[in-house]
């Protein structure tokens, strides 16, 4: 079966080494060779956005439809330019040799005649982290591969103490003389 887990954007990843060592997060840009650019989303994994060198994650075999820089925060509501809430027309600097019709681009649209910016537009259309993983599922797809649960007992088993190993131990010897007597 031929190698399938590339660096690409919208493979999600684990990361294996530095403050954020264990928690899963989503690869939005590669900048080069060596670095790709990282999404949790913080919401739901913990991640923020950041850089990471490659040899610092591991890839998994999951993959959201994330395109390229795709953040985790919300799309912001269409909104008229002319409304109060809105940020404030950018100003494009026009030669003076177009006099008029530079002034008339510039002119902002009169209120509630509903237009979107371009901004706006394009944050609509941009596809969100956050929501692809809830519509994904991707954190129990997560749960349910093996090198999830691996992981989960690796770390219980790390954490308990002689008193839980000895209990452990009283039940192993409960089920052998079970079996035994089974027999």
């Amino acid at each position: 079966m031929p190698y399938s887990r590339f660096v690409e954007i919208g493979r999600v990843a684990l990361i294996s080494y530095g403050p954020e060592t264990g928690k899963l997060c989503t690869i939005v840009n590669i900048l080069d060779h060596n670095r790709v650019l990282v999404d949790g989303p913080e919401p739901i994994t913990g991640v923020h956005r950041h850089e990471l060198n490659v040899k610092r994650i591991m890839l998994t075999h999951l993959k959201v439809p994330a395109t390229l820089n795709a953040t985790q925060k919300c799309a912001p509501a269409p909104s008229c330019l002319g409304s109060p809430h809105a940020p404030p027309p950018r100003r494009r600097a026009f030669p003076r040799w177009l006099g008029d019709w530079g002034r008339m681009q510039q002119a902002s649209p009169a209120e509630g005649e509903g237009c979107l910016s371009r901004t706006d537009a394009r944050a609509a259309r941009r596809r969100q982290l956050k929501k692809l993983w809830e519509s994904e599922d991707v954190m129990n797809k997560w749960a349910a591969t093996s090198w999830a649960k691996k992981r989960k007992a690796r770390a219980s088993r790390a954490a308990t103490t002689d008193f839980d190993r000895f209990e452990v131990m009283l039940a192993r010897k409960a089920r052998s003389a079970a079996r035994k007597a089974a027999a």
